[in-house]
């Protein structure tokens, strides 16, 4: 019993189809059972032993055993294991399967689908033959008489599953690429970032009406946005650098919807609570630029660039389309505080798809597949973010000063057109509200058209060997130029439909810095490009507050031709210094 105990070991794992393997010799040993491989099943060969119960009256310690398959055919055994003490009978009805011609598959965790670590399994179709053996190992005294083949029709054909090299199953969404993934979600996040902006502009009339307050009172509140705006330019931009731009815009969304969200409420408690929360709305919104810039610096290589960013910011335009068109029917219909709580909870659906979906740069993204990880990279290593912010090396370089300059001359003419464009409407051509707001509306989308038209050109030039620096000079020059020919004919025309259609073409050309100065900043510092962008939309920023301010004191004293005379000079001088001095390679590294 103890040499039994001793020399023998079966190896047994008992499936949900009662079939198995006996050990002996090397050799592995199948039930005669019928085998049914199902799809998702890992194959195996399982030992099972019966015994009867007036002979043995103590189990059999089972233990795993590798083996390996030798044989091409089926076997019937009859078994006698050997004690010296005494003799056990073991009688099995075996069929052995070999796979000699491979070697025996690795074990398989197969999910619902049938795959194994993102492969398909082949399915191979072998018809088996049987024959009857006793087996007599060395060790054990087994006798081994001739082998009688037997009926092959006793036997059932068999399907064997093996591991093969077929492509996985995927699905139009699993291919679609990471990368514009980010860019769509961006996208959204400016969509609702000028959605909730611009919807001041409409509730203001009834909000002012309920509270009683003047012109001046109206004046405050539109300009206590840009109070936290402009605090957040250059701190969002530092903060996007340092820790990703995933965190950072995300925080910013969260921020500006709360604070929409927020706003009847502050009104109603006083104008001081009200002015406090349009100024947080604009410290969250003053990090969202900053913040994009620095994750899409990360995620789109150079010869998609354009196209990414005319996309992302034409949704800052068709925001405003979308503001502009929605609220008045929901204040006619709800009040003046639906528009801040129907606009403000869209942030909260936006938060959940950005937790899921976005990373700050390729290297976190564990699901990315490896081409479009390579193709982002271009085979160079992603840098880590920057712990310390080199100043002095920022402000020492010419293109830097070049991209701060050209930011400001570019959002004067821009600022001042879409700022006072309803008043211009109204008193120059002499349209009526109705059709002053409606024609508000046209030059935004004629800028969300032209940027990515322009975005599309860039990246093809750029493609075709034309080098970025000479691309970003034709973009933007195109982008200063073009608006600045169409205002001076506004001077010459005396139909209002003509007066419109330059207003528009000003607009969608104006559209084309999209691909030149505000790709600028991920060309010359991808490592600064929140910062960048923070430095010189801070200068953009102070162009519209100071530009509109201008505009206001050229009317009381001259004309509207004065106020186009102002944007044009200042389109030129952009023109020049971005032609001279800006550049479309690496400068901060």
């Amino acid at each position: 019993m103890a040499q039994t105990q001793r020399a023998m070991e079966i190896s047994a794992m008992i499936s949900s189809r009662n079939f198995g393997s006996f050990i002996g010799s090397g050799k592995v040993w199948q039930t005669e059972q019928a085998i049914k491989h199902q799809r998702g099943e890992q194959l195996g060969i399982y030992g099972s032993r019966y015994m009867k119960e007036n002979i043995f009256n103590r189990r059999l310690t089972i233990l795993r055993e590798c083996c390996s398959y030798t044989s091409k055919h089926s076997y019937h055994l009859d078994c006698h294991l050997i004690g010296s003490s005494e003799k056990r009978t073991i009688k099995q009805r075996v069929r052995v399967l070999d796979f000699s011609h491979r070697s025996w598959p690795r074990p398989l965790k197969l999910d619902k689908l049938g795959t194994s670590d993102g492969q398909l399994q082949q399915f191979e179709y072998r018809k088996a033959t049987t024959t009857r053996a006793d087996y007599k190992p060395e060790h054990f005294d087994i006798t081994e008489p001739n082998l009688d083949p037997l009926n092959s029709s006793e036997m059932s054909d068999e399907v064997v599953l093996v591991e093969g090299n077929m492509p996985k199953i995927t699905y139009w969404w699993e291919r679609f690429p990471k990368r514009w993934v980010i860019v769509l979600l961006c996208f959204s996040a400016f969509l609702l970032c000028n959605m909730d902006r611009v919807n001041m502009s409409i509730a203001i009339l009834p909000m002012s009406q309920e509270f009683n307050w003047n012109s001046a009172t109206v004046g405050l509140i539109q300009s206590s946005f840009f109070w936290g705006y402009l605090l957040t330019q250059i701190v969002g931009g530092i903060w996007a650098d340092k820790i990703g731009g995933k965190f950072v815009l995300g925080f910013g969304v969260v921020w500006w919807s709360v604070a929409t969200v927020l706003t009847p409420v502050a009104a109603r408690i006083g104008l001081p609570f009200l002015l406090i929360m349009r100024a947080l709305m604009g410290i969250g919104e003053g990090v969202a630029m900053p913040a994009m810039n620095n994750i899409l610096s990360k995620w789109i290589p150079v010869s998609e660039r354009s196209r990414a960013l005319a996309l992302v910011y034409s949704g800052m335009y068709l925001g405003s389309v979308t503001g502009l068109a929605l609220s008045p029917v929901l204040i006619h219909k709800f009040g003046w505080p639906s528009v801040f709580y129907s606009f403000g909870s869209l942030g909260s659906i936006w938060f959940t798809l950005w937790l899921n979906k976005a990373h700050s740069s390729p290297q976190e993204d564990l699901e990315l597949r490896v081409e479009e990880k390579k193709l982002i990279l271009g085979g160079s290593e992603l840098k880590k973010p920057v712990s310390v912010i080199p100043w002095k090396l920022i402000l020492s370089k010419a293109p830097v000063w070049a991209l701060i300059i050209s930011h400001f001359c570019h959002n004067w003419g821009t600022f001042i057109l879409l700022t006072w464009m309803p008043t211009y409407y109204n008193q120059v051509l002499k349209f009526n509200l109705t059709e002053s707001g409606l024609f508000c509306v046209l030059p935004w989308l004629t800028m969300a058209v032209f940027a990515n038209i322009g975005g599309w050109i860039a990246d093809t030039l750029v493609s075709r060997g034309l080098s970025i620096t000479s691309v970003r000079k034709i973009m933007q020059t195109i982008g200063f130029l073009g608006p600045a020919f169409f205002l001076t004919q506004l001077s010459h025309v005396r139909s209002p439909a003509l007066a419109v259609l330059c207003m528009a073409c000003s607009q969608g050309s104006d559209a084309f810095s999209q691909s030149g100065l505000y790709s600028n900043h991920q060309d010359i510092g991808p490592r600064y490009a929140g910062v960048l962008l923070g430095l010189s939309n801070t200068a953009g920023v102070l162009a519209g507050v100071f530009g509109t301010a201008a505009t206001g004191y050229i009317l009381q004293r001259g004309s509207w031709n004065d106020v186009f005379k102002v944007a044009v000079a200042l389109y030129i001088i952009g023109t020049l210094i971005w032609n001279f001095f800006a550049t479309g390679e690496k400068i901060l590294d």
